[in-house]
């Protein structure tokens, strides 16, 4: 028998709505404006990344987000001090945990869970303290995902990067399945997000334990084209697919 599977929920990634707008120092495109709209096309949530160098998202940013964002709030940050105490004072709905380098253009992995692990259960429990979900981001390696545990977040987003560079490769897609039956097996909730569009994120979807996509450059990018809530359609239209929901988004 077909078992039905669960609705997926799409996160859309709003920080390239602020890295154009930080290109003028100005005020548009307004990324709470993004948000909005985002949400109105179907987004079950939003997120982004307030960065040490923010580059993109403001503390601003943040604030205005909490206090609007209709659905839910995922908040990215490095495990810093100085952004946990960001975190706790704001209250987002959900914080995850990402590695930071200055000089990176975008995440180029999952967090290293060996180096100070110490630093990320301490950052766990302010967080959960304050009653915000948190979640990790780590490389889909069975050795990620049982060190995730042991850190006892609420979840795991599992790093897509090398799949979406090479997304014809079947050896990505079954690594991406086994961390995320492991994770679920351990008592995780499991996310995937990096590099997914809607021309590539069909494979991730249907993985029956992946309970949350993170997407935002690719739908920014496709918004140049055909504006930002077909963009977001889009990419639900072909989840609800992908899990055999068969759910249409409705144009305004």
């Amino acid at each position: 028998m077909t078992v039905r599977a669960r609705h997926q929920r799409l996160y859309v990634n709003i920080d390239h709505i602020a890295t154009l707008r930080q290109a003028r120092r100005g005020l548009q495109p307004d990324p709470l404006a993004a948000a909005v709209a985002c949400e109105d096309a179907g987004a079950d949530g939003i997120t982004a990344h307030l960065r040490e160098d923010r580059r993109h998202i403001q503390d601003s940013d943040v604030s205005a987000l909490r206090a609007r964002v209709r659905t839910s709030f995922n908040l990215e940050i490095a495990c810093t001090t100085a952004m946990i105490d960001i975190a706790c004072d704001i209250r987002p709905d959900q914080v995850t945990l990402v590695p930071e380098r200055r000089e990176e253009i975008t995440t180029e992995g999952g967090l290293d869970l060996g180096s100070n692990p110490e630093r990320l259960r301490d950052g766990i429990r302010r967080l959960r303290e304050r009653g915000i979900r948190t979640s990790l981001f780590i490389d889909p390696q069975e050795s990620a995902v049982r060190a995730s545990r042991e850190l006892d977040p609420d979840a795991v987003e599992l790093h897509t990067g090398r799949y979406s560079r090479s997304p014809g490769t079947r050896e990505h897609v079954r690594e991406l399945a086994r961390a995320a039956t492991l994770a679920a097996e351990l008592g995780l909730a499991v996310h995937a997000g990096h590099g997914l569009s809607a021309e590539n994120l069909t494979p991730v979807s249907a993985i029956p334990e992946v309970e949350e996509l993170n997407i935002g450059h690719a739908i920014v990018s496709t918004a140049l084209f055909v504006g930002l809530q077909t963009a977001v359609r889009q990419v639900r239209e072909t989840m609800n697919t992908a899990r055999g929901e068969g759910l249409a988004i409705p144009a305004p």
